[in-house]
């Protein structure tokens, strides 16, 4: 079986082809470095994602999050439902954990909200 995929690891965008046999990546073609092997490889084994949203304060208010980590794409809707319920109080501080390990990574805070100094 072959697959195509676009590489996301630099701007280039290589255009890959991955043969697959057996549940195991045989093969890369298209590559221009090895990071797109491995990408490929990963992608069509155990595809991972680094999850980007918003959690709400008590207030409303939202604030920037992401897993420290990528989690498994599949796990990604899972996540969400987790993070959607969670209600934090200020101020928050770039990198506290909001949520500990969410399928092997945590919820941490990409932005400086509330607080006097923070922001």
């Amino acid at each position: 079986m072959k697959r195509e995929l676009t590489c996301i690891v630099c701007p280039i965008g290589c255009s890959l082809t991955a043969e697959i046999e057996n549940g195991k990546v045989v093969s890369v073609t298209g590559n221009t470095c090895p990071k797109g092997k491995a990408y490929a490889e990963s992608e069509c084994v155990n595809p991972m994602r680094v999850v980007t949203t918003t959690v709400k304060t008590v207030n409303g208010e939202p604030v920037p999050v992401k897993t420290d980590r990528a989690i498994p794409k599949d796990k990604v809707f899972e996540a969400m439902k987790l993070i959607n319920k969670v209600r934090i109080q200020l101020p928050i501080s770039v990198g506290d954990v909001i949520i500990e390990d969410v399928f092997g990574s945590n919820i941490v805070a990409v932005k400086n909200v509330g607080g006097e100094n923070i922001e």
